[in-house]
């Protein structure tokens, strides 16, 4: 048997025998032969694994990709097909943010804080999707736009409310998901956490209280290439009082990262694919090779926000003007420099403070916005096996709050750094 073949065979029994998580076509709903179709990606064929299929099974997400393509069987026409994957979509990241914040059935007993059962249930309902065989004529373009769709509402992408009126302050908060699981599956990210924590929710400040709407991005080069974060970001930074990127950086510690570089320094994303190359954004003439945070770092850094401390990172790594070999700067860059990291690397947490705080610059506002890393997710020691664990779900419940604490103090603080 070929081996693509195989593996989507084993990809529709796990499916079928957990109620399953794969979005694709009848074929996949049912026992029938899995056609040949479009390959799945790299992150998609994860799914086939048991750690996966557990943490879907034991947060009652399992159910989530079988009723999209119940759905999209269903569907008679482009427009029916195109209804069912905006509905599916948002309604999965409805039910991921009401989980997070404890609304309704917890659906099984993993802890409620997790944000790995949005990220496994969306890669089955595109897996899904990929491998969809409609009745009717799809063209590349239309099955591209319904991926599309499916990405953005199932992300929050394109359900972020920022509230009009005078008396409240308006919060933009972006995290990520799961990231470097062919080297552990079973990591969860705590900035996806806090995003399905905080989305929609107020925090109080001393000058009153303030709203705020997150995202999730993925952690996929190309994406960002495509501008999957101006897309996102454009309609909402001039409606903001502040904003924050917010990724997983550091053992032990918190980073607000001072300087961003447009650079893209190759590390592998989920799909196992590699960039290095100066950050792809429209008008590349105008582009800087540096950019830099408007979030009040020292107020951050000087209150008491948790558990972990809390750093002004202010190191980069440049080439200087003129040539020669990359050196680590811990003051920032220098005049006529060209970036190759900034304080936060130049992966795509990197890039994505890199692009928000560009577009808030091309966009001529002044708002407090900028990047903070979380301390790395930890399991407890020795555990090597298990999904999780009550370290591990205390870690991620401390970095939570004081992540939420890092956006007040910010929010508090009232005018950019």
């Amino acid at each position: 048997m070929p081996r693509t073949r195989a593996r989507l065979d084993v990809l529709a029994l796990a499916l079928l025998a957990s109620a399953a998580l794969g979005l694709t076509a009848s074929p996949l709903a049912s026992a029938a032969p899995v056609p040949a179709g479009a390959p799945l990606t790299v992150e998609e064929q994860r799914l086939e694994r048991a750690v996966p299929q557990e943490i879907l099974r034991r947060s009652g997400f399992d159910s989530m990709a079988p009723g999209f393509v119940r759905a999209l069987e269903g569907a008679t026409s482009y427009r029916q097909a195109e209804r069912a994957v905006g509905r599916h979509g948002s309604a999965l990241w409805e039910r991921a943010v009401d989980r997070a914040q404890g609304k309704g059935a917890a659906g099984g007993d993993l802890s409620r804080d997790d944000d790995r059962p949005l990220y496994w249930a969306r890669l089955g309902m595109t897996a899904g999707l990929r491998q969809w065989r409609p009745a009717f004529d799809v063209t590349q373009a239309q099955r591209a736009r319904l991926m599309d769709r499916l990405e953005r509402s199932s992300r929050g992408q394109d359900s972020m409310d920022l509230p009009t009126g005078k008396g409240l302050k308006r919060i933009v908060m972006t995290g990520f998901d799961p990231f470097t699981l062919d080297r552990d599956i079973r990591i969860s990210n705590p900035s996806g956490a806090t995003a399905l924590a905080l989305d929609g929710t107020l925090i109080h400040t001393s000058q009153g209280p303030a709203r705020i709407e997150t995202a999730v991005f993925p952690v996929r080069w190309q994406d960002f290439a495509d501008g999957t974060v101006e897309r996102t970001l454009a309609r909402q930074l001039p409606k903001a009082d502040l904003f924050t990127t917010v990724s997983q950086g550091r053992v032990g510690r918190v980073d607000i990262e001072r300087f961003n570089g447009g650079w893209r320094g190759g590390f592998p994303d989920n799909d196992n694919v590699s960039r290095t190359e100066t950050v792809p954004v429209a008008d590349p003439a105008s582009q800087p090779q540096w950019t830099s945070t408007s979030l009040p770092y020292e107020a951050i850094t000087a209150a008491d926000t948790g558990r972990f401390p809390v750093y002004d990172n202010t190191s980069v790594t440049e080439i200087p003007a003129g040539g020669g070999a990359p050196v680590i700067r811990p003051d920032g860059p220098t005049e006529g420099s060209t970036a190759r990291a900034g304080g936060g690397g130049n992966y795509l947490s990197n890039e994505i403070a890199y692009r928000a705080t560009l577009l808030r610059d091309r966009l001529g506002l002044d708002v407090p916005g900028g990047h903070v890393h979380t301390p790395v997710l930890q399991f407890a020691p020795g555990n090597t096996t298990g999904i999780t664990d009550l370290e591990f779900e205390r870690n991620r419940l401390d970095i939570i709050s004081q992540t939420r604490e890092i956006i007040r103090v910010a929010a508090e603080s009232g005018e950019a750094g």
